[in-house]
């Protein structure tokens, strides 16, 4: 479905002026305000085709009715997200979740909506129809070479779709490990999941990058075979320039200290991109934001210095993509809110005083270097925020439109209340 320009338009006037008394209280305090906003408006997180959906647990899935039954139809409402939000101009997609039947058709629906392709996702963690060997004990790292040649070839063709669609990143994330002690070989399994990557890396474009996924547990309970950055890391390291290591925040064990990571990754060139969410527990099943917001401001404000400090683009340089599970949200106001929340972290850091801040740390005044940072974190940098997006030509409050245009009556209604997203 479409959003007229009108409707946005309507609300938007609606809220003007709360809207621009809340921004130029703040715009003053703010130094060289134009160019940050123009930093928030060019800033693009990627949203991935199987987060339109709704997600589960092994427990169950409860799908909301109104989901896109198609790729066509996640397209459309990445496009409305967009339309909204004006921050979600990409689409990252999963291979065979999505295969696209025609790529110039896919691309010109893209286009309609102001879209293009991100990063292009590999799985050889479930096992397909037809499929000749099974994942069970693994996909690259696996002892059996013909399983370990099928995924490389899946990856190899994940690179040939991407390619017609215009997009140069293959994003690999192996559920490959053990779940009982003796039951792999760490070394070899490690060597064979590098000789796995290097056939991959091959046939790499000259253009492409692959980035390398890892996660400390499951679907495996005893070991993964690329669980952890620095497993990563060797492995990127090994593969050659054009291989990095992607950091999904909900991949690490309680309590690691991501953003010291990140600012490692990044010193080292070696940081390749994000998959964003939260948790509580593990994995990455909530959203982006909401359990821990100042780990969130901390890891945007090693990536802002890091990233200017090596004259790095912000909008480019770095891939920027949602990975999150909605179990019981509509995907859509979830992934709104989690796109808002980056949005706010990405805004804080940018406020941060970071002359002062690193002339405080040369001084080991603790206590400076802490006011400095909880400064700009506290700073409700909402207005904006909402500001980029209405000179970007979105909605001031796309959460609040979403809800009072009916958006998922009118998705249920255009799809059936029974529609449930392919892929996952």
């Amino acid at each position: 479905m479409l959003i007229e320009k009108y409707a946005i338009q309507e609300h938007n006037n609606s809220a003007a002026t709360a809207h621009q008394r809340r921004f130029e209280q703040l715009a003053g305090q703010v130094p060289q305000v134009d160019s940050l906003l123009q930093k928030l408006v060019d800033f693009q997180i990627a949203i991935p085709s199987w987060a339109l959906g709704t997600g589960g647990t092994r427990f169950g899935r409860f799908s909301g009715g109104g989901e896109p039954r198609s790729l066509e139809e996640k397209i459309e409402d990445v496009g409305l997200l967009h339309t909204l939000n004006r921050s979600s101009d990409a689409v990252s997609l999963h291979i065979p979740w999505d295969i696209p039947t025609s790529a110039a058709s896919l691309k010109a629906l893209a286009a309609q909506f102001g879209l293009h392709f991100d990063a292009m996702n590999s799985n050889t963690f479930q096992d397909q129809p037809e499929q000749a060997h099974s994942y069970k004990f693994g996909s690259l790292q696996h002892t059996d070479k013909a399983v370990r040649k099928q995924a490389i070839e899946h990856n190899i063709e994940v690179i040939r779709y991407g390619q017609e669609l215009g997009s140069n990143v293959l994003s690999v994330w192996l559920a490959d490990g053990s779940s009982f002690p003796g039951q792999l070989n760490f070394r070899k399994a490690y060597q064979r999941t590098l000789e796995s990557l290097q056939e991959i890396y091959a046939a790499l474009p000259g253009d492409w990058k692959v980035f390398i996924e890892y996660k400390a547990f499951e679907p495996n309970f005893y070991s993964t075979t690329v669980g952890d950055w620095g497993q990563s890391y060797t492995l990127a390291t090994k593969l050659g320039s054009k291989a990095y290591t992607l950091v999904d925040l909900g991949h690490h064990l309680p309590n690691a200290n991501i953003e010291q990571i990140v600012a490692l990754l990044l010193n080292e060139g070696k940081l390749g991109g994000f998959h964003f969410n939260d948790s509580k527990y593990g994995d990455d099943d909530l959203t982006t934001g909401s359990i821990n917001p100042y780990q969130l401001f901390l890891i945007f404000n090693e990536l802002v210095e890091g990233m200017d400090a090596r004259g790095m683009n912000h909008v480019s340089d770095l891939g920027w993509m949602i990975d999150a599970s909605h179990n019981v949200k509509d995907p859509l106001e979830d992934l709104l809110q989690a796109v808002e929340a980056i949005k706010i972290a990405y805004a804080q850091a940018l406020l941060v005083n970071t002359k002062a801040l690193q002339e405080a740390q040369e001084q080991n005044d603790v206590t400076m270097a802490q006011e400095i940072l909880q400064q700009a974190y506290r700073t409700d940098v909402r207005p904006l925020v909402a500001e980029a997006r209405l000179r970007a030509g979105g909605a001031l409050q796309p959460l609040h439109l979403f809800r009072s245009l009916k958006v998922r009556d009118r998705l249920v209604k255009e799809r059936g209340a029974g529609a449930v997203a392919t892929g996952l």
